[in-house]
């Protein structure tokens, strides 16, 4: 993972959770970090514990919400109520 050098904790913490998320695409993490499905897939592998792994990829596997090119439109946008904005790959302070 070439890309993994230049990821600070922050940004793999950010990875993490966007990859959790029901509703957001592998691709909208490789335009923010430049990282692939696969890479992704590593980087949950090498950072969550073995049984969580498991679970995310069992529930991942196969998803449609998590391949733009699969997705309906009705799931084009999504953004939860309690999520902060983003700026910059960066999660903005709340005030």
């Amino acid at each position: 993972m070439s890309n993994k050098q230049l990821l600070s904790s922050t940004d793999i913490d950010r990875i993490i959770e966007m990859a959790w998320e029901d509703r957001t695409s592998f691709d909208a993490i490789e335009r923010q970090f430049g990282l692939k499905e696969k890479e992704v897939i590593e980087l949950m592998r090498k950072e969550m514990k073995s049984a969580s792994f498991k679970m995310w990829r069992k529930r991942t596997n196969g998803r449609t919400t998590k391949h733009e090119a699969l997705r309906s439109e009705e799931a084009d946008r999504f953004k939860c109520s309690r999520q902060r904005t983003i700026s910059l790959n960066k999660i903005s302070k709340r005030k």
